[in-house]
């Protein structure tokens, strides 16, 4: 079997203010210590990113370097891949999205949920209720 994870698990994890940090960082513990292969997808790398080390978003930002450290040592766990897209991802997204309305935030989450099916990642971890919207995803609340 194999998984993937929203940004929302990673933020968690680096968010000191967050009462998911503790759980969240366990649950990365475990997850990498796994056998099954456990998918990160570009967009999620970058979403963390993005959200640790913005001082509006975090009380207490990651620094970039303190941040690209984190995504390099997960990358480091020989159970973890990257997941890439390719015009494929594209008519995936199209597919995916034709019966939903995708705007705003949703947009990225219905881009994941297409590179996740492109690449036949059904389990995935997060706190979003909003990728029950895609059946064919297999979606765990690890805070629950």
């Amino acid at each position: 079997m194999s998984f993937s994870i929203d940004t929302n698990i990673l933020v968690y994890a680096s968010d000191q203010d967050s009462p998911f940090q503790t759980a969240a960082a366990r649950f990365l513990d475990t997850a990498v210590q796994e056998t099954d292969v456990f998918f990160l997808a570009w967009p999620v790398i970058f979403g963390y990113l993005r959200i640790v080390t913005h001082p509006s978003i975090l009380g207490n930002p990651l620094t970039p370097r303190d941040a690209e450290l984190n995504i390099e040592r997960l990358l480091s766990f020989p159970s973890v891949r990257v997941l890439l897209g390719n015009e494929e991802v594209w008519r995936t997204y199209r597919r995916i999205s034709s019966e939903l309305i995708v705007r705003g935030d949703f947009v990225s989450d219905a881009y994941l949920a297409a590179l996740l099916r492109h690449h036949g990642v059904t389990v995935l971890y997060t706190n979003d209720s909003d990728f029950r919207k895609f059946p064919f995803l297999e979606v765990r609340n690890p805070f629950r």
